[in-house]
């Protein structure tokens, strides 16, 4: 009898991201002081470097690679930017961004309270990939987001023209 294999791994979800890193066992260091990840293995390829990496943070399990020019494998370091966010929730995301940036990452948009119910802000870690972080304070309607955000427009604008 053949054990049935289950077409998402026990402990994915749906969506993965795998993160691709000049320096992937740096990346492993720094996510685990920055972000309290654990790491789950670690598969060593050619010259030291990393070829597969899994790391899980909360509920959520994350994938890493070292770069890999010569097969056109690049992070955003050689790309010199990342139209992506990784987007993470926490219990405390003052304490998650001071801890972060601590461990070296640098700041994009300072914590603050955000329209659609977030506490949220934004940093670059030390190998180009962007994180979005946040706690969830406010569960809100479209229609309150999209006020709330009208108003926070209407002060912006306002503080603008001052």
């Amino acid at each position: 009898m053949t054990q049935q294999v289950r077409p998402i791994p026990e402990g994915f979800h749906t969506i993965t991201p795998h993160l691709v890193c000049s320096g992937a066992a740096d990346a492993l260091t720094f996510y685990a002081q920055a972000f309290g990840a654990v790491e789950m293995s670690r598969m060593p390829g050619p010259n030291g470097k990393i070829m597969h990496a899994q790391m899980r943070i909360g509920d959520s399990i994350f994938m890493l690679a070292d770069d890999f020019p010569d097969y056109g494998c690049v992070g955003p370091l050689a790309l010199k930017n990342t139209p992506v966010y990784i987007h993470l929730y926490v219990e405390d995301v003052d304490a998650a961004y001071a801890r972060a940036i601590e461990a070296g990452a640098k700041p994009i948009m300072q914590v603050a309270d955000m329209f659609w119910g977030d506490r949220y802000g934004q940093l670059e870690d030390p190998f180009g990939h962007r994180w979005s972080i946040a706690t969830h304070k406010r569960d809100m309607t479209p229609e309150q987001m999209r006020e709330e955000m009208e108003k926070s427009m209407d002060q912006t604008c306002a503080g603008a023209q001052q």
